[in-house]
């Protein structure tokens, strides 16, 4: 899929005391992808905010899952990783692999 506006994954991290994190963002998928990250986030912590569609008539048809928690940094991190690698999200240049 090429870029376009409003097409991308965002993570969001804000650092708390004692070694925990506020995590917040959304996952930019396609309909197949849908399902496996509704099961990674929770079994990582994450909780489901909403899921949900922008438009009609885009091809391939995109969601966005939206998502947060509060937990240790690490773990969420991790879980958010196992997240994305559900989906055939592409990184962009210069960003984290």
């Amino acid at each position: 899929m090429p870029p376009r506006p409003a097409a991308t994954t965002s993570v969001s991290f804000q650092p708390l005391s004692g070694g925990k994190a506020a995590l917040s963002g959304d996952l930019v998928v396609i309909a197949k992808e849908v399902q496996p990250v509704l099961v990674a986030l929770p079994r990582g912590g994450v909780k489901l905010v909403e899921a949900r569609h922008h438009n009609l008539t885009d091809d391939p048809h995109l969601f966005f899952v939206h998502y947060w928690a509060v937990g240790d940094a690490v773990s969420l991190a991790k879980a958010i990783r196992r997240a994305v690698d559900t989906t055939n999200v592409v990184p962009m240049p210069g960003g984290a692999a």
